[in-house]
């Protein structure tokens, strides 16, 4: 992903080969942490490369990945044709459009890595929630609020800038701005944490 693209959230570049995988060994855990389940209809927004598009895929009835970068959309694609996945649609666009770019309400919201970069906040929250069933959730994997010389991977600092990061009551500030419910805090090491968020009942 290229910074100079209209739209693109500040700090949330796709990472170099290698270390991806290194941070992320086991995406499905992390999906099955934040509550997806068969059945759902999932919405992988700032998808990128399809890491974890393609976990998601497995379990779930269908995935819509948004990303607004075509060339990364490019990259998912093959990695999940290669995998002989059918129940994916790809679509890139601004995630503000959220709500015109999901073409079905969706069950379940994930957005790993990117939230720390988007410039109003709020404003993507509302429109999560403007695509959520009655009931659906949103899921924010974020990394924590702590220098980025501390978390290392593969013995290099990684991920973005310290002053972008979130902690915790800031995502669940913003986030409960838009009239979603904060549900759940749950740690995913070695340096995230997932906010899970609800939209009421209707």
């Amino acid at each position: 992903m290229t910074t100079d693209i209209p739209g693109f959230f500040q700090g949330t570049e796709m990472p170099t080969a290698g270390w991806w995988e290194a941070l992320w060994p086991d995406p499905a855990g992390v999906l099955s942490a934040v509550g997806i389940e068969p059945g759902m209809e999932v919405v992988d927004l700032c998808s990128g490369d399809g890491w974890f598009t393609l976990q998601i895929c497995k379990v779930a009835r269908h995935v819509i990945a948004i990303d607004i970068d075509p060339g990364l959309l490019d990259v998912a694609r093959h990695r999940l044709t290669e995998s002989g996945a059918a129940n994916f649609d790809l679509v890139a666009g601004d995630a503000y459009d959220l709500a015109k770019l999901a073409p079905r309400p969706a069950d379940l919201v994930f957005m790993a890595n990117a939230f720390h970069g988007v410039p109003d906040q709020p404003r993507l929250a509302s429109a999560v929630r403007a695509t959520l069933t009655s009931g659906g959730s949103f899921a924010v994997v974020n990394w924590h609020r702590r220098p980025r010389e501390e978390t290392t991977i593969l013995g290099e600092p990684r991920g973005p800038k310290t002053e972008l990061r979130l902690s915790p009551e800031q995502t669940i500030e913003a986030v409960e701005a838009s009239g979603l419910k904060h549900t759940q805090l749950i740690e995913i090491p070695p340096y995230h944490y997932g906010a899970i968020f609800q939209k009421p009942l209707s």
